[in-house]
């Protein structure tokens, strides 16, 4: 398993822009970004695969975040634009060491960061 540190995480206005950072202690396969928000199940949100080419985003999100990596830093990045109140939620970050199949699915990732909180004000 590898550790992974999210930061970023804060208090912003609805229509602003926050951007996530997940960085992790060694190589991974797949990143994803997952939240959950209070009284509520745990969501994927976005995800990553190592080279790039391939993402995933929930419809909630699409057009509004965008996720990237930089495989030098072994950092996955979440660019969260035109954000509303319903975004506001606890974002974890999560991981495979090996390829998966559905980026979506969160049993596919074996490691988990502890967590950002992410509050927009309406």
């Amino acid at each position: 398993q590898v550790q992974l540190v999210e930061s970023g995480g804060g208090l912003v206005q609805a229509g602003g822009s926050l951007r996530l950072s997940c960085t992790a202690s060694g190589r991974v396969y797949s990143t994803g970004w997952f939240r959950q928000a209070p009284g509520k199940g745990r969501e994927f949100v976005a995800a990553i695969r190592w080279s790039g080419s391939s993402t995933a985003y929930a419809d909630s999100v699409k057009g509004r975040f965008t996720i990237s990596r930089d495989n030098a830093k072994n950092t996955v990045y979440l660019q969260m634009s035109s954000l509303k109140a319903d975004d506001t939620a606890v974002y974890y970050c999560a991981a495979a060491l090996w390829a998966i199949g559905a980026l979506h699915n969160e049993g596919n990732y074996g490691s988990w960061g502890q967590g950002t909180q992410v509050t927009v004000s309406s």
